[in-house]
């Protein structure tokens, strides 16, 4: 396929790791430009043509180490590795081509939010612990929901994912944590329960349970229930293939590219709001 010379150019990082190289599949697959990507010094694959990589045609784009190099050339920049890695990226990211960035990364500390927060002066940022249409309804539905289930509702979340995974609680279960906290008014972290342990781990009114389950080759399960003296309301999500995230990312980087300086999530990118 040619490609227009007005065509989205994108750079992924990561590119050998699994979700590096979905990305790199959905961006050629989109009739996006493959326009950079970066790995880590130790992959071994920069003989490698990044396309090749990800499972489809040569693109003439092969795998560096540097930011800078990797990022020459492009609009947007996609990150899913970790948070080290896309903290640094950021401040290399100032002095490119690239005017968007789109994090997939979760695991930040709070010091590490209020960087991402300083880029996005420089960049328009999309930030989300999920890039999946349906997660992202899943957390305006459980807004919604905990915005008119009084506090006598109990509200739990449960994520399942691979046994790779190296955080916990994933970012999505944060996410949906957040946006029933955000639905009762209050921040998760005033009303998130400390781990179901020991003698005296009764649960208290009012605060949102969390529980991680790790094994196996998960992609990613998320629940949230809301339990009542008499009735339970069920609301989740199961991802069937690792395809949902890059496509939700890509379509965010296509988003991104033509908004101003700024920190979005994909509420923004799906129009969905910000309030209950």
């Amino acid at each position: 396929m040619t490609k227009s010379s007005d065509a989205l150019k994108v750079a992924v990082a990561g590119v050998a790791g699994r979700m590096g190289r979905q990305l790199a599949a959905m961006v050629i697959d989109r009739g996006l430009v493959l326009a950079g990507a970066s790995e880590v010094a130790a992959s071994g694959v920069f003989d490698e043509d990044a396309g090749v990589l990800a499972g489809r045609r040569a693109v003439g784009v092969w795998p560096s180490p540097d930011v800078q190099e990797a990022a020459d050339g492009a609009d947007v920049w996609i990150d899913f590795t970790r948070p080290e890695a896309t903290l640094a990226a950021l401040g290399a990211l100032r002095t490119t081509s690239v005017r968007a960035v789109v994090i997939g990364t979760t695991g930040f500390a709070p010091d590490q939010e209020i960087v991402i927060q300083a880029a996005s002066a420089r960049f328009a940022i999309v930030k989300a612990g999920n890039f999946s249409v349906g997660i992202n309804l899943l957390q305006a539905l459980t807004r919604l929901a905990a915005s008119r289930l009084g506090s006598g509702w109990d509200i739990e979340v449960l994520e399942s994912h691979h046994r790779l995974k190296v955080d916990a609680p994933s970012g999505t279960a944060l996410m949906l944590g957040e946006a029933a906290a955000a639905g009762r008014g209050r921040s998760l972290g005033d009303l998130l329960a400390k781990p179901y342990l020991g003698p005296d781990a009764a649960r208290k009114e009012g605060e949102i349970g969390m529980a991680v389950r790790r094994g196996g080759g998960i992609y990613g399960e998320h629940e949230v229930m809301f339990g009542a003296t008499r009735e339970v309301l069920r609301l989740s999500h199961m991802a069937l293939d690792r395809t949902v995230f890059a496509e939700g990312a890509v379509a965010a980087a296509e988003w991104a590219a033509a908004q101003p300086a700024g920190l979005y999530d994909m509420n923004d990118v799906l129009g969905l709001g910000h309030t209950a």
